[in-house]
């Protein structure tokens, strides 16, 4: 079994490519926070906030989406394509864990 380390399919390239964006989508997510929203105070839930703070919500969301995207991709790449790239395998786990943490907050909202 030979083990590559980018992926060769169309899914597992996809779900290296949302992993690579997510975290570049938080960084200007969280600069909007001390820049442009800085004396705008957050909503209550998700709603209000897209109201209030339309582009730092719907940036951090199409993070998570990004995230969540990655994992389902990387799920079907390695599971029906036989995909065998350890950045699939990697991204798939990232976004195992976001999932998770987005489940986690609907769960247990604080």
């Amino acid at each position: 079994m030979k083990i590559n380390f980018m992926p060769k399919t169309t899914l597992g390239k996809w779900s290296l490519g949302l992993i690579v964006v997510m975290p570049i989508l938080f960084i200007v997510g969280i600069s909007f926070t001390s820049s442009l929203y800085k004396s705008v105070s957050s909503g209550n839930t998700i709603l209000e906030d897209i109201v209030k703070r339309p582009a730092l919500a719907l940036t951090m969301l199409a993070a998570f989406v990004s995230g969540i995207l990655a994992f389902i991709m990387g799920g079907i790449a390695v599971i029906r394509q036989k995909e065998k790239s350890i950045f699939v395998f990697i991204s798939t786990i990232i976004g195992f864990f976001v999932l998770l943490w987005c489940f986690a907050e609907i769960l247990f909202p604080h």
